[in-house]
C-alpha cells in the first residue's frame, strides 16, 4: 500500500483529548423530540402522522419522498403533539414532528423481521437500508442506499470507508471503531457483498492507534480488507482527499468517487447498516460527542434523533460560565447555533461548546493577497480571489472559477491572518446559485 496523503491542507488543534478515552454511553429518553422532515440531503421525507397519534420507537413520522430521500421514525414512544415550523440546526426554520415522549412506556421497539442479508438480491438490500433511514453519519446526511446502487455504466473496484474524522473535538467515529470493530467489519461485509466489491479499504488517522488495532483484530480472514493508518492532517477525511490519499488517484473537477470506481462511506454509517441486519431497527439514534472547553462533563453519547440541544446540554452538566458559543458539527466546518431548541439530526456528529477566547474575532480586515488561503486549500482554488467576488455578488464568475469544487472545509478561513469568514462567504455563495437556478427553472 503506497504511502498515504494529500497536498495542501492545515493542522488545527486536534482537541480530542477531552472525550477520545470516555466509553460511549447512553443519554436518557427526554421529555420531548422534535423530529425535522428535513434531515438528510434531497427531498425531505413526507409526512405520515397527524396531531394526536400514539407512536412507537421506530414507527415511521415522514416516508421517503422518491429515490434521493430516506424516511424518518420516531426514536421514542409517545404522542404526536404539533405538527409545525421548528428552528432547525441550518439556522432555518423547518417542518418537524413534535413527540412528548411516554416516560412509563418500556421503550421497546415494535417487533421487527430482521432481513438476512445473504439471502437478499442487491435491490432488497438497497430497499431495506433506504426504508431504515440510513443516512451519511459524517455530516453531509447523503442518503446511504444511493451510494450501494451506483450507476451501472461505473464499475466500482474498490470500496474505501472513512474513519480518519479529522474534525477538531469530535471522537464518535473512533469511540465507534475501538468499541464496536465487529459490528464495522459486519456492515462491510454486507455493503461487499451489494455492491459487488471484492476490495475494501479503511482508513484512519495515526492518533487513534486503539482503533486501528481493535479493527485489525476483527478482520475477517475471508474478505479483503486493509487498515490503512493516515496522516494526520485536515481534511483528511473529505471523500476526494481520502480517495487521493488511499489510492493515489485524483477525482476530475466536476465528478464523483464512482468516475474513478470508488465508494466511500463514513464508518458510522457501516455499523448503522451493521445494525439493521442485526436488529431490523431503523435509524433512531446515533452516536454524538459532545465536548469543549465550554462544556462541564464532555462525552461520547448515545442520542435519540430529535434530542435538543438544551436537553442534550443538561445531561452533560450544562454550560461553564465562560462558554460563547454552540457549534452543531466540529469548529472547521460546523454551524453555531442560535437557538438550543435545535434538536439533534442524524447526521449530527458531535455538539461542541466554545469559550470565548477560542471564538474568532469579529472584526474583519481587508484581504492583503498573502497567500496562505492558496497554500492551504486542498483542491487548489484562488479563495483570496472567490472572497473578493462573493463580497460583490459576482456569483457567475465564481461558477467559472471552480466554487462548485469547494467542500467548505474552512481551511482558508483558518489562515486568514485578516479573519476573513471565507468559507461563510463561499456558503452564502453556493445558496444564491441554487436559488438563481431555482428561479430559472421556475419561469
Amino acid at each position: 500500500m503506497r504511502s498515504p496523503g494529500f497536498r495542501h491542507g492545515v493542522h488545527p488543534p486536534e482537541a480530542k483529548e477531552l472525550t477520545h478515552q470516555l466509553p460511549i454511553r447512553r443519554m436518557p429518553y427526554p421529555d420531548e423530540i422534535v423530529l425535522p422532515l428535513r434531515q438528510h440531503a434531497g427531498k425531505p421525507a413526507k409526512l405520515c402522522v397527524q396531531v394526536g397519534d400514539h407512536v412507537e420507537r421506530g414507527d415511521p413520522v415522514g416516508l421517503a419522498d422518491g429515490w434521493v430521500s430516506v424516511p424518518i421514525h420516531s426514536s421514542a414512544a409517545g404522542r404526536v403533539t404539533e405538527i409545525g415550523m421548528w428552528p432547525h440546526p441550518d439556522g432555518t426554520m423547518a417542518t418537524a414532528v413534535r413527540i412528548a415522549v411516554d416516560r412509563y412506556a418500556a421503550q421497546v421497539p415494535r417487533p421487527r423481521m430482521v432481513p438476512h442479508w445473504e439471502g437478499l438480491s442487491t435491490d432488497d438490500v438497497v430497499r431495506a437500508v433506504q426504508e431504515a433511514g440510513v443516512v451519511g453519519l459524517g455530516g453531509a446526511a447523503f442518503p446511504t442506499h444511493v451510494k450501494l446502487a451506483p450507476p451501472p455504466d461505473f464499475e466500482v473496484h474498490t470500496l474505501i470507508i472513512n474513519g480518519a474524522e479529522c474534525e477538531p473535538y469530535l471522537t464518535s467515529d473512533h469511540r465507534t471503531m475501538a468499541e464496536y470493530p465487529t459490528r464495522v467489519m459486519f456492515g462491510i461485509r454486507v455493503m461487499m457483498h451489494t455492491m459487488k466489491v471484492s476490495k475494501c479499504v479503511v482508513g484512519v488517522e495515526r492518533n487513534k492507534p486503539d482503533a486501528i488495532e481493535a479493527l485489525r483484530g476483527a478482520l475477517p480472514a475471508d474478505l479483503d480488507v486493509t487498515i490503512l493508518p493516515l496522516t494526520v492532517k485536515y481534511p483528511q477525511g473529505a471523500e476526494k482527499m481520502l480517495i487521493q490519499a488511499v489510492t493515489g488517484v485524483e477525482v476530475p473537477s466536476g465528478k464523483l468517487p464512482v468516475s474513478v470506481g470508488v465508494v466511500v462511506q463514513n464508518v458510522g454509517s457501516v455499523a448503522a447498516i451493521a445494525e439493521v441486519f442485526e436488529t431490523g431497527l431503523p435509524l433512531i439514534e446515533r452516536i454524538v460527542t459532545v465536548s469543549g472547553h465550554g462544556l462541564l462533563r464532555p462525552a461520547n453519547l448515545i442520542v435519540p434523533v430529535g434530542t435538543k440541544l438544551r436537553d442534550l446540554l443538561d445531561f452533560c452538566g450544562g454550560l461553564a460560565p465562560d462558554a460563547a458559543e454552540v457549534i452543531i458539527g466540529g469548529p472547521m466546518m460546523g454551524q453555531a447555533q442560535a437557538n438550543l431548541d435545535a434538536p439533534v439530526l442524524k447526521g449530527t456528529t458531535g455538539v461542541v461548546v466554545l469559550q470565548r477566547h477560542e471564538t474568532r474575532l469579529e472584526k474583519v480586515y481587508p484581504c492583503i493577497h498573502c497567500g496562505r488561503c492558496l497554500d492551504a486549500c486542498p483542491v487548489f482554488l484562488n479563495p483570496s480571489l472567490l472572497g473578493d467576488l462573493a463580497r460583490v455578488g459576482r456569483y457567475d464568475d465564481m461558477t467559472d472559477a471552480h466554487l462548485s469544487d469547494c467542500m467548505l472545509c474552512g481551511s482558508c478561513s483558518y489562515v486568514c491572518p485578516s479573519n476573513i469568514p471565507l468559507s461563510q462567504l463561499f456558503q452564502a455563495s453556493k445558496v444564491a446559485l441554487r436559488r438563481a437556478a431555482a428561479m430559472a427553472v421556475a419561469t
